[in-house]
């Protein structure tokens, strides 16, 4: 069972927008929801599902909006909860942000997506695409979609539509890694010196489909176990965890030959994502000295290195510092980019639009402090690095083939790009 109602309230626990799909549960019920949220936030005790008597709310928040569903069942949670995130998902992707305005200004849209989206307490179509097809945000056009159900809702391919042509056939496949890299220090004024906690890679592979017709498509990855299962267990593979498919691929054959084959919906999508477990270090290393004088000001020095291949480049690197929140007067010189004090955020943020690797830079900060002493620096947030480097990756992992098929036999092209991006490299003094 999943849920009997949804709702959407404000801040205050207003009601903007409700649906109710079984019945089973009074709808003045949700007047309890906002009463048990603020008792449990003076407690201390926040917790993502609520009861009052037999009634469950299960909710989540998203920017001055909560979305509660409610059930007196003993409902699969974590279904409810994907169907709430899927909620805002949809409702992003119509109205770019998703915020009390954006639902009061396009209340018939919303019901209508909510009269779709889930029948009788289940999810349904839930694809923002295909929607689209058939709710729109012209009042005049729903009244037209109506008369004509889009092939995606009856059509054995519901994520693709029948019918697509193209002039030039194209596939761009983006291979896209997140490190995460966690780094503890020795100490905290010198610390020329640290070790890697923990880390791993989240991978996902994105396409961008224009393709005519209903073409088959089948990816070629050098996945260890495929190699073991062909025989071919040479050169470099990888061993890919927590594989997430798209729901347009042939799951049992991935399952039996490791074929990833699948109909590729029209446009953008996400294929799949996996996550790779392995010991990965900071591709950009950083060390920095902190050093506090009579309570009066603080320099830090931070330098950085980059460890990844010379012929690789690190474009719009941001180095983030924390700093005193009672920091003043900030002076900085850097041997490249530049740097920047955000007061709000208590943070030096180092910019460097161009990182080549191999390469080493210093950038230097000194800030007066208050005659009084503070000891914030003993529990300080940790230095944060972003990057994105393009055609590298790091778990070694490569696209070997891309076939496409399609009855009338056209010419396709294949396209490539890997990204390797910061997930988290987190360095703690």
């Amino acid at each position: 069972m999943s849920a009997s109602a949804v709702f959407v309230l404000d801040l205050k626990g207003k009601v903007l927008i409700c649906r109710n799909y079984k019945g089973d549960v009074d709808m003045s019920e949700i007047d309890h929801f906002f009463t048990l949220l603020v008792q449990q936030e003076e407690e201390g005790l926040l917790c993502p599902v609520m009861s009052h008597g037999n009634v469950h709310f299960l909710w989540i928040k998203h920017s001055n909006l909560y979305l509660v569903a409610t059930t007196n069942k003993n409902s699969n949670a974590s279904l409810v909860y994907a169907f709430l995130y899927k909620l805002v998902e949809v409702f992003t992707e119509y109205f770019k942000e998703l915020e009390e305005e954006s639902i009061q200004d396009n209340f018939v849209v919303v019901y209508e997506l909510l009269d779709e989206l889930m029948d009788f307490g289940f999810p349904q179509t839930t694809d923002s695409k295909i929607l689209q097809e058939y709710i729109t945000q012209q009042g005049n056009k729903l009244e037209v979609a109506k008369t004509k159900v889009p092939t995606t809702v009856t059509n054995a391919v519901s994520w693709r539509s029948e019918g697509i042509r193209y002039k030039k056939n194209e596939v761009f496949i983006d291979v896209i890694e997140s490190i995460n890299v966690l780094v503890m220090c020795v100490c905290v004024c010198v610390n020329a010196n640290g070790s890697v906690m923990s880390s791993d890679i989240v991978g996902s592979i994105k396409l961008k489909t224009m393709l005519s017709g209903m073409p088959e498509l089948r990816l070629g990855l050098n996945d260890r176990m495929l190699f073991a299962l062909t025989g071919r267990d040479k050169g470099k593979a990888v061993t890919m965890e927590d594989v997430k498919f798209h729901q347009c691929v042939r799951l049992s054959r991935f399952e039996s030959d490791r074929t990833i084959s699948f109909i590729p919906p029209d446009g953008e999508s996400e294929l799949m994502s996996y996550r790779i477990n392995t010991h990965v270090k900071p591709l950009i290393w950083i060390e920095s000295v902190i050093e506090k004088f009579s309570h009066s000001r603080v320099e830090i020095m931070v330098k950085a290195k980059g460890q990844f291949k010379k012929q690789s480049v690190a474009n719009n690197v941001e180095i983030r510092v924390p700093v005193p929140s009672d920091a003043d007067s900030p002076k900085f010189k850097t041997s490249t980019g530049h740097a920047k004090y955000v007061p709000e955020k208590n943070l030096v943020v180092w910019s460097i639009k161009s990182f080549p690797g191999g390469k080493e830079f210093l950038m230097r900060a000194h800030f007066g402090l208050p005659s009084v002493e503070n000891h914030e620096m003993e529990g300080r947030p940790p230095i944060t690095v972003k990057f994105e480097i393009p055609y590298f990756t790091v778990s070694g992992i490569q696209v070997r083939y891309m076939k496409i098929i399609e009855k009338s036999g056209y010419q396709a092209l294949p396209w490539v790009r890997y990204i390797t991006q910061s997930g988290g490299e987190r360095r703690f003094a």
